[in-house]
């Protein structure tokens, strides 16, 4: 549906990347299954340069050392993981031709049109109002994160946070068998552009 509001960054400091995350929610939505998927996100994530990634992970360093101790140290192998640890697994795949075989459809297609539909919008809700580094305030930023958040949970199925991830308060996202469980999970559905809204993980019953 058309607005007469303009959009997040249809105008002003980012307006060539808007146009480029919307043209790239328009080009993964296409994907109905899996291999389909992870070739397109191939795609994506080859745009970015090392430059690019590395802008990427200092955003990411400067995250986690915000955040209290002993918290950022248990955290931090798990936010590489999920970011740089699948960034590196998307890539592996793909050369191995494993995409070629993924043949299966998206398991929740109607959810993975929604995560599309957040997507222009979502990568400008980040609050980096206080940053000052002007590279890590690129809404390009938090379209990786979505690109590769889009490749654990609807390639392969997995929750958007790595197992054994915590939280604060002692949680952790948990595997049982086949199926994955978080606490958190359906605590974040006021804020629409958190991937949680669309983690395949099952809400823990809380004890």
């Amino acid at each position: 549906m058309e607005s007469a509001t303009a959009a997040p960054g249809q105008s002003g400091e980012y307006a060539e990347e808007s146009g480029m995350i919307r043209d790239a929610s328009q080009r993964i939505r296409i994907a109905r299954t899996r291999g389909e998927l992870g070739t397109i996100l191939v795609h994506e994530v080859q745009q970015y340069s090392l430059f690019d990634l590395q802008i990427i992970g200092g955003r990411l360093y400067n995250e986690i050392e915000k955040l209290p101790s002993p918290y950022r140290e248990a955290i931090r192998p798990y936010f590489n993981k999920q970011l740089f640890g699948k960034h590196h697994e998307l890539l592996a795949l793909h050369r191995r031709g494993a995409f070629l075989a993924m043949d299966t459809p998206l398991t929740d297609p109607e959810t993975f049109q929604k995560f599309c539909d957040m997507l222009p919008e979502g990568c400008f809700a980040y609050n980096d109002a206080g940053e000052r580094n002007p590279y890590f305030r690129n809404p390009k930023n938090q379209l990786f994160y979505y690109l590769i958040a889009a490749f654990s949970m609807f390639v392969l199925d997995e929750p958007g946070h790595p197992v054994g991830m915590p939280f604060p308060g002692g949680f952790k996202v948990e595997q049982r068998g086949s199926d994955y469980y978080c606490l958190i999970r359906d605590k974040e559905k006021d804020v629409f552009s958190s991937i949680c809204n669309f983690c395949p993980a099952k809400q823990t019953e809380e004890s």
